[in-house]
């Protein structure tokens, strides 16, 4: 059996500060900087595993000829493919156009050829993930499609068979919370298709959960419900067919997007038991010091590994889907009231990395109601940079609503929700709020919100701290000076540097 990372390192653009090694110091990660990076979590965080991103943006795919001539002597003594690992990222070509995918599966093969001739040991890219994923066939489709590239490469190009192994493993991004909260089915149609297609069932499945774009199109409360009763139901999959599951969640540092952070570790760890890898994101390799990350790396391995998922009854499922539906309905319709307020601050949010232009035949934003939204990075971090984190949208009238047994189940499986509601709870700026009221009556669900979380809960909602005051005082320039990009571009990075997160 491989070794299954406990850490996968990301490129995600939610760091408010630069990185420990960047020499100019910007906080902006060029193309031409991803493979220092890559090298940088490799050695010197100790991170065993890598994700190269070629969903949305620009990827570089002489990734593996680069690493392996630059740093030989370390992939020499530290294999990729077995001790460390490289993860594509693959563009969905049922929402977008395809031209990465060709790419990034031939990068693949010639990567093996390039290893074998090393006299390298192991095959260095043999497993992928699949963004957006709703269908099984989907899975099953880019698999086949790597074996016939694989076998025609061999056949046009070796002109002989069997060069190139032609078969890859495939990670399923599970995204939105609908799909999540009912993945048994995907996992039932694959665990299908998979034995009709290969004749033999898999020997392991590695199933990633999102933690960011579900939040943000049916808020906080409803994702993190959707993913208990995912990591339950792999967990019962696991039980009744002898696969072996290592899910995955794709988190940031802030509540929002997970709250996984150096600050927050154990309490992560707690909250969603039975996870077997964490992504690292930018904020928490770069807006932490850097012992403080290395020290939760070190947690994550030892601890993580032998956590297990709550099983969830079948009633328990059930009263949950109900619950995530209560609390996604209030939330979707209080963003959609608000949500055009917020597109000056969604567009001076900074740019981290170089993404494709996403217009035209490259879309496939996200859409609430009539509205596009932004990155889940860039929502965040304008709702946060304004005073208003967007875990409050919605939420207390959703759990005001809430029957005694549904309340109940809610705090059960979601453990850390008072400590969360705290956390995000020190950014909340309500003298924003009353001018963004006055302005759109929207916004005084919001404050009902607010109001609601803080009654049930007994605690008031704002800052205590100095930083936290500071925060807030910038909080109110990100709102006087919503039309003046550039300085609004400095106030947001100003803001996620105090929170330690961009968004």
């Amino acid at each position: 059996m491989r070794k299954i990372s406990s850490i996968l390192a990301t490129q995600h653009p939610d760091n408010a500060s630069a990185p420990y090694w960047e020499s100019d110091g910007d906080g902006f990660v060029s193309i031409s900087e991803e493979l220092r990076e890559a090298m940088s979590c490799y050695q010197d965080l100790g991170v065993d595993e890598f994700m190269w991103d070629w969903e949305g943006k620009y990827a570089d795919e002489a990734v593996i000829d680069k690493l392996f001539s630059e740093h030989y002597k370390f992939f020499k003594d530290n294999q990729l493919g077995k001790e460390k690992f490289l993860t594509f990222r693959l563009p969905n070509i049922w929402l977008e156009k395809g031209y990465s995918l060709l790419r990034a599966l031939l990068v693949i093969l010639t990567s093996e050829d390039f290893a074998k001739d090393l006299k390298f040991r192991s095959r260095p890219l043999f497993e992928v993930i699949l963004p957006m994923t709703e269908k099984a066939e989907q899975l099953v489709y880019i698999q086949d499609c790597f074996t016939k590239l694989a076998r025609f490469k061999s056949r046009e190009f070796e002109h002989q068979k069997n060069v190139n192994s032609d078969y890859l493993e495939i990670i399923p991004l599970v995204e939105d919370v609908k799909f999540q909260a009912n993945i048994r089915k995907l996992l039932d149609d694959y665990f299908a298709l998979y034995k009709k297609r290969f004749k033999r069932k898999p020997e392991y499945l590695r199933v990633f959960l999102a933690r960011s774009d579900p939040a943000m199109l049916s808020g906080l409360v409803a994702n993190v419900l959707a993913n208990k009763i995912a990591l339950s139901e792999l967990k019962h999959f696991e039980n009744e067919t002898g696969v072996a599951m290592y899910p995955i969640i794709g988190v940031g540092s802030l509540v929002f997007r997970g709250g996984f952070n150096p600050k927050n570790v154990h309490n992560f760890i707690k909250e969603y038991a039975g996870v077997r890898t964490v992504t690292m994101q930018s904020a928490c390799r770069y807006d932490y010091p850097l012992d403080e990350v290395k020290k939760t790396v070190r947690v994550l391995e030892e601890k993580l590994p032998s956590t297990e998922a709550v099983l969830l009854s079948k009633t328990e499922t059930k009263t949950l889907r109900t619950v995530i539906g209560k609390f996604e309905k209030v939330y979707q319709s209080t963003l959609v009231r608000v949500v055009k307020d917020m597109v000056p601050f969604f567009d001076s949010v900074p740019k981290r990395r170089e993404r494709k232009l996403h217009i035209g035949f490259l879309a496939y934003k996200r859409k609430i109601g009539g509205n596009y939204l932004p990155r889940a990075i860039s929502f965040t971090s304008a709702f946060y940079s304004l005073g208003v984190p967007p875990e409050f949208i919605g939420l207390g009238q959703a759990l005001k609503a809430l029957s005694i047994k549904e309340r109940e189940l809610v705090f059960r499986h979601y453990i850390n929700l008072e400590k969360d509601i705290a956390e995000a709870g020190k950014y909340v700026n309500k003298d924003n709020l009353k001018i963004l009221c006055r302005k759109n009556k929207a916004w005084q669900a919001v404050e009902k919100s607010i109001a609601h979380v803080e009654n049930i809960f007994g605690i008031e909602l704002g800052p205590k701290t100095k930083e936290e005051w500071l925060h807030k005082n910038i909080s109110g320039n990100v709102l006087l000076l919503k039309n003046d990009t550039a300085e609004l571009k400095k106030l947001i990075i100003a803001t996620g540097k105090i929170r330690k997160s961009l968004g």
